[in-house]
């Protein structure tokens, strides 16, 4: 057992027993960043402050929620938009957050992609990171359902259809996602269960798993250039604060990005309170009905690359075609292909030249 001695303080006793201040400095005050970075850096704490605004405003709605096929529209569209107190503003704050969280993940994956952040030792930052953007797209679909109006209802129609594979015809597989013949209420509670419990301990999860793939080979600059973190650590410690090439996550890094985070949350609210239209499909506020299909079937902004490359095409080529984009999306695949045939190569015991092979023959 641990020897533990009287504590001084309540930070001294949790921290025998919970290593407080050692989980500070691997995770803040000696975490070191890279100076020679630029504002784009900011933007993973822009989406966990996003992600933040997205679990409050969602707790407040799930309050007067109601999951039920006959209820659903009502609740949100009379009861939280006109009964219950800054409904308005909750509904505001979550659908706005829902649209905006893609542009910064949008910005956040390509920075990543034109610096170079996916390439040899950052390989699960990429990783983690695209199956963070799964699982977002995943909790932005499952939250489009509940609503219940006329998009909620033929985008999951459309949507779970794609699971019948084209050709294969894998309509039960379709029938058990729904739980029905057609979207009804097995359907809207199932999304309820994913958009409000699953998906997002799923995404808090992944975050807890890039921060973790973060911490070995550390934030990528935009030189290009590789860090002696280690030296330079020391040379910051040792008082040369100039001189060194990094500098502590907190509050260092975390100082400008607070800034960055201050006039994004300035834009944000000015969107919620005065051009929160974009967010809020206006076919969406007539109630779902099975017989009446909307002249145009179409998703959110954010989903709009996706969509254009499934139309052009037959539903085969179509799927095809969504899956080469995958694959080049997820190019750091590509990337750890190459890193484990190296691996396999430097492993395997070295090639037979021709002159031994002729030595071999002659004994």
């Amino acid at each position: 057992m641990a020897h533990f001695t009287k504590a001084t303080s309540i930070k001294d006793w949790l921290d025998q027993r919970l290593a407080v201040e050692k989980l500070e400095k691997v995770m803040a005050s000696e975490y070191w960043i890279p100076k020679n970075i630029n504002f784009l850096w900011a933007m993973g704490m822009v989406l966990v402050i996003t992600f933040a605004l997205l679990l409050v405003s969602g707790i407040f709605l799930l309050m007067y929620y109601q999951p039920n096929v006959d209820t659903a529209f009502y609740s949100v569209n009379y009861t939280i938009m006109r009964e219950v107190d800054f409904g308005w503003l909750w509904r505001h704050i979550h659908g706005v957050a829902a649209s905006v969280v893609f542009l910064i993940i949008y910005i956040h994956m390509f920075t990543g992609i034109y610096y170079g952040s996916y390439k040899k030792g950052r390989e699960m930052i990429w990783v983690s990171g695209m199956l963070l953007f799964v699982a977002f797209s995943a909790e932005a679909f499952s939250g489009y359902m509940l609503p219940w109006g006329q998009m909620s209802y033929w985008a999951g129609m459309v949507i779970t259809n794609l699971f019948s594979g084209g050709s294969l015809h894998a309509d039960g597989l379709v029938e058990w996602i729904r739980g029905d013949y057609v979207p009804a209420q097995a359907f809207l509670t199932r999304f309820f269960m994913l958009h409000v419990l699953l998906v997002p301990l799923a995404i808090m999860g992944l975050i807890g798993l890039h921060f973790g793939a973060l911490r070995i080979p550390h934030v990528n600059n935009q030189d290009g250039e590789e860090i002696d973190f280690d030296v330079e650590a020391k040379k910051y410690l040792a008082g040369d604060t100039k001189g060194s090439k990094v500098m502590r996550f907190a509050n260092d890094f975390m100082s400008k990005d607070m800034m960055v985070v201050g006039v994004y949350l300035v834009l944000f609210f000015y969107l919620v309170f005065y051009n929160y239209g974009f967010a809020m499909d206006p076919v969406n506020f007539d109630p779902a009905d099975g017989l009446k299909t909307p002249a145009h079937i179409y998703p959110e902004w954010y989903f709009l690359w996706s969509y254009e490359i499934l139309r052009p095409f037959p539903k085969d080529p179509g799927l095809i075609a969504f899956g080469f984009l995958i694959d080049t999306i997820l190019l750091e695949f590509a990337q750890i292909t190459k890193s484990l045939i190296s691996l396999s190569f430097a492993q395997s015991p070295p090639p037979i030249t021709l002159p031994a092979l002729h030595v071999a023959n002659r004994v």
